[in-house]
């Protein structure tokens, strides 16, 4: 089935809009002519379905949905509290696939549309210190690709993107740590970390790709053993 005529005016969503990732994705998109709105924690809270519902109510259309919202709760499994891992997990799992369930319901009736979903590399590497982060962002991967098996046949196309480490207003701090910091570099053949820019600019090809759904695309230099 064929994409919406170039003259439609693609329509984007993007979680967490507050973000440095969401702000970048946010220009990519309105450069390559989207309309694109951006919600914050105070407009749209992913983890509550009925902030969800209310949100999803005034929208007409969707072209495209960036599951971005994400936060970090670090600490050792016997030091982290409950609250810390299930903050981690409702924002990042349950609010993709509240915002999912919502989206996917106006893309099945247009026959189009697609979800991205930000993930990350601890999904596959599993680091120390992040059980809350890494079993939640394995979990968007799963739900990238069983969403995709679902409504491939509407033409709807679901896809995961880990834009690997950025510096963000959520992690420059950790950079401060020169040990950290080269340690991290270390791990990356080429020595050096995407920007929230190439993030972005990838989104919006991997979004013209219309033939292209279910897949996980990690966009860095950390070269990881096949399985």
């Amino acid at each position: 089935m064929s994409s919406p005529k170039s003259s439609h005016v693609r329509l984007a969503v993007i979680t967490g809009g507050e973000g440095d990732l969401a702000r970048s994705i946010c220009a990519e998109l309105k450069q390559a002519g989207f309309g694109v709105v951006a919600p914050g924690r105070g407009d749209l809270d992913v983890t509550k379905a009925a902030s969800v519902r209310a949100f999803f109510a005034s929208v007409k259309q969707i072209d495209l949905l960036v599951n971005n919202a994400g936060v970090c709760r670090d600490g050792f499994i016997t030091k982290m509290e409950e609250a810390d891992f299930d903050q981690v997990v409702d924002v990042s799992l349950k609010g993709a696939f509240l915002v999912s369930q919502a989206a996917v319901k106006l893309m099945a009736r247009q026959r189009h549309g697609h979800i991205v979903n930000i993930g990350s590399y601890s999904a596959l590497s599993g680091p120390a210190g992040q059980t809350n982060y890494s079993a939640a962002k394995a979990g968007v991967i799963g739900l990238t690709q069983s969403l995709a098996q679902e409504y491939g046949a509407r033409n709807v196309r679901v896809n995961c993107v880990l834009p690997g480490f950025l510096e963000t207003k959520m992690t420059r701090h950790l950079l401060d740590d020169e040990a950290w910091r080269e340690n991290l570099m270390s791990a990356h053949v080429l020595g050096r970390l995407n920007t929230p820019q190439d993030a972005a600019r990838f989104i919006v090809f991997l979004h013209s790709m219309e033939n292209v759904s279910g897949q996980v695309f990690q966009l860095d230099s950390r070269v990881r053993r096949w399985t």
